[in-house]
């Protein structure tokens, strides 16, 4: 895992197939997120004042990236709650996704520079932050897709290997190890 390199970096050794699995998921992310706005257009002042979705995304996973920033999880909520989430929505929607979609870059770039193969990957500080809200973003997908709550979190160490869900939760811990060792070692 991540061990600090000073300064607040830190420094991973991978080998070939976590390199090639973390730029996978990673890959996958940027699919989820989506195109940035404007991409594919020949308007950038369009895209430089388009306003996002006032709805929430009905995808659980983007759910849970992208939550509505007033009421409660899972309540319902009145009208007035639902006005001020869809305008707050509206406004910060795009630079959230924006901000998502650089980390998982940085991630994959810095995979890339690996050329395929294992090895020793050390992050500067500011690239620390990026692989955090990578790693976090990745755990928060997962965590979606498999129904995972604060309460079953502690079940997941003891599903059999016949449960077609271990593969993703082994992903699902092993990222949270990486995300752990990172805070740990930008703290040295």
């Amino acid at each position: 895992m991540f061990e600090s390199a000073g300064g607040g970096g830190a420094a991973i050794a991978l080998d070939e197939l976590e390199a090639s699995i973390l730029r996978s998921l990673e890959v996958q992310m940027l699919e989820l997120i989506g195109p940035g706005p404007g991409e594919g257009s020949d308007d950038p002042l369009a895209a430089l004042f388009a306003e996002g979705p006032s709805e929430a995304p009905s995808d659980p996973a983007l759910a849970r990236l992208f939550p509505d920033a007033y009421g409660e999880p899972g309540a319902p909520a009145d009208a007035g709650t639902r006005e001020a989430a869809a305008e707050f929505r509206r406004y910060t929607e795009l630079d959230l996704r924006a901000r998502k979609r650089d980390n998982a870059l940085h991630v994959v770039r810095a995979l890339d520079g690996l050329g395929g193969e294992g090895g020793v990957l050390k992050l500067a500080a500011p690239d620390c932050l990026h692989w955090l809200g990578a790693l976090n973003d990745l755990r928060l997908t997962l965590a979606a897709r498999l129904e995972i709550t604060e309460e079953d979190e502690q079940g997941l160490y003891r599903l059999p290997d016949s449960d077609e869900r271990k593969p993703l939760v082994m992903a699902y811990l092993w990222l949270g190890g990486m995300q752990e060792s990172l805070l740990e070692a930008m703290a040295d």
